[in-house]
Parts: C-alpha cells; structure tokens; sequence
C-alpha cells in the first residue's frame, strides 16, 4: 500500500524519487517502469 502511495507522489511530482524510503526503492521502481515512467526514477547526481 504505502508503495503504491509513493508511486503515486512521484508521478504527481510531490516526491522525488530519490525521496523515497529505501525499503520501498524497489518496488516503486518496478511500479514506475510498469507504467512507462522509467524516466522518473533517474536519480539527482
């Protein structure tokens, strides 16, 4: 649930995805791919 919550912040632009709790990373990840936002996973250097 809470990463399906974290997908959803980081494809409305609240979060970024480097803001994302380790332990969840992953799976948002996956989630983003899955909906053809791999782009936004790309974390800040």
């Amino acid at each position: 649930m809470m990463v399906m919550f974290f997908a959803q912040r980081v494809i409305l632009g609240k979060t970024k995805y480097n803001e994302v709790p380790f332990t969840l990373k992953s799976d948002v990840k996956d989630i983003l791919v899955d909906s053809g936002l791999e782009y936004l996973t790309e974390e800040d250097k």
